[in-house]
């Protein structure tokens, strides 16, 4: 039988910076038209998670009055921290030879949950109807191969595919265009840049991952506007990354580490190197006697233009970081995502009024200060495959003395899955245990992201060989996923690989990073996952 379906001018797919934005933009343009958006989360900002130091050029564009009708930015940057850490000692980088993308004086320490909640209210005023809790599933196609829009996930199955008692069937929604803005790696944009070949002649992709602590602390801990950011230990010369310490509002610190999953090494666990990270002695001093409020994780897109796919295809556009745009040395993505959402809704007025296709997209993405952004900072991420002390040196000459204007440009060499060496050829990590004070295990951090996920449904995390965990992966590499993910999803038991799919927190670090590809990550029931507050 066939799905109920309803019809509309656009579909948005997330309730992120980026899908919001083109919401909004399109409305201004066109109060007209009949626009939706699906968000899988359970409110607008419960699967939103990032740094967040805040640059308002393009809210500025979108809502100049937004000072005005409160929006929830308020803390500006007033002082700036560079350090490198060793394992005991610090050095501090002086301010003024930071490059100019990595200087924030103008910028705000913000909530983006709470910025996309707020950004959700503008754009219902405007008429444009979000859906969460409903998870786009499926791209729709065309006789002809265009989009013809998504449906959403059926829901109320048990995890063997059956019928429960509360079964409800997915949702067709058909559109004029349809807009992907899941955020980094999404599902369907992954399928969509596959069918269409959009990274035909581009570098493989890159990513990191993320995590994020909230933490409330004394008063005399506190320096509210204060940015701090540092490199080197825990990680080695080899593996690139880093972190943040923002003074926020109300005594909190939001306290981050960045780890590239470009790493070697199969038994690197990238959420015990940030709670390692914590124990040195200038963080120490700023957390301890706090509390730790709130934890999460999530993977970014760093590949830059070099990967940047392109962006439309027939019938659908795919925007901020579904396709790539965030800026990797500013460690900013808010801000470009949304200037492709402005261009995209741009492109989409100009497409529905003249009856064009959207290939008009490239060319205003390439004329916008976004490309511009991203074209100037495209050697920086590839640099560090050199080591830690090239890689920086290199990004002072290319960032301060050349402007990001060097005559060539570096290739990103290999995607993330396929840096792993062999467990026999690599030096095991041992890591202390937590304290339960300033370090913590994984099941008490699941527990502060909120995560639930109905109980007896299909697992989301589909393994294409069930055999190869166990046959190939924990033979040639101790089973990495045990270690990369960041909640413990993943366990080998009495030679049995174990998914905990409840604990999942929509990372998507091993749909990513798993080295022969064999885990894919789906959409599970809509409003599963985390439920992120402030974040």
């Amino acid at each position: 039988m066939a799905r109920e379906a309803m019809e509309y001018d656009v579909v948005i797919v997330g309730a992120g910076p980026a899908g919001l934005t083109t919401a909004i933009k399109l409305k201004q343009l066109n109060p007209d038209l009949n626009i939706c958006i699906l968000e899988k989360g359970s409110e607008v900002g419960a699967h939103i998670l990032s740094g967040n130091v805040f640059e308002t050029r393009a809210l500025d564009e979108l809502l100049p009055m937004w000072e005005k009708e409160g929006a929830p930015i308020k803390i500006k940057v007033s002082k700036e921290k560079f350090l490198f850490l060793g394992k005991n000692k610090s050095f501090s980088w002086p301010t003024w030879l930071l490059p100019p993308v990595q200087k924030n004086h103008k910028n705000y320490i913000i909530s983006l949950a709470n910025l996309c909640r707020w950004l959700a209210e503008q754009a219902e005023k405007l008429g444009v109807e979000i859906f969460p809790g409903f998870p786009a599933s499926e791209v729709l196609y065309n006789e002809n191969g265009s989009i013809k829009g998504v449906a959403t996930l059926d829901m109320g199955l048990d995890k063997n595919g059956n019928k429960k008692d509360t079964y409800q069937e997915g949702m067709e929604l058909h559109a004029k265009v349809t807009v992907f803005a899941e955020g980094c790696r999404g599902h369907l944009g992954k399928e969509i840049i596959k069918r269409y070949n959009l990274d035909n002649g581009k570098n493989p992709q890159q990513y990191g991952i993320g995590f994020k602590e909230i933490w409330e602390v004394n008063e005399n801990q506190h320096k509210e506007g204060m940015v701090m950011h540092t490199t080197g230990w825990p990680l080695d010369k080899k593996t690139y990354g880093g972190s943040f310490v923002y003074h926020a509002e109300k005594k909190q610190i939001y306290i981050g580490y960045v780890i590239g999953l470009d790493y070697k090494n199969p038994y690197l666990s990238p959420f015990d190197e940030f709670q390692r990270f914590k124990t040195h002695p200038e963080i120490r001093k700023i957390l301890e006697g706090g509390k730790r409020i709130a934890f999460g994780a999530r993977a970014l897109i760093e590949g830059g233009i070099q990967s940047l796919p392109k962006m439309y295809m027939p019938g659908g556009l795919l925007i901020g970081c579904d396709a790539g745009t965030l800026n990797m040395p500013k460690i900013k993505g808010s801000h470009t995502a949304m200037k492709s959402g402005i261009i995209a809704a741009e492109t989409i007025f100009e497409s529905i009024k003249n009856k064009t296709d959207l290939s008009i997209y490239e060319k205003k993405f390439r004329q916008s200060w976004a490309y511009k952004e991203l074209y100037e900072a495209r050697n920086v991420k590839p640099s560090f495959s050199w080591g830690l002390i090239l890689g920086i040196i290199f990004t002072g000459l290319d960032q301060i003395l050349f402007r990001g204007k060097l005559p060539f440009t570096l290739k990103h060499k290999h995607a993330d899955h396929k840096s792993l060496e062999f467990a026999n050829k690599v030096k095991k990590i041992e890591y202390p245990k937590p304290d339960g004070k300033l370090t913590f295990d994984k099941t008490s951090s699941v527990f502060l992201t909120g995560t639930n996920h109905a109980e007896n449904q299909p697992v989301h995390l589909k393994l294409k060989d069930p055999n190869l965990p166990i046959n190939y992966t924990l033979k040639e590499y101790d089973e990495p996923a045990q270690r990369y993910c960041p909640v413990g999803v993943y366990e080998v038991q009495e030679e049995r690989f174990v998914i905990n799919s409840q604990n999942c927190i929509h990372c998507k670090t091993c749909d990513i990073k798993e080295p022969s590809q064999n885990i894919t990550w789906v959409t599970p029931e809509g409003g599963g996952g985390p439920k992120y507050g402030n974040m």
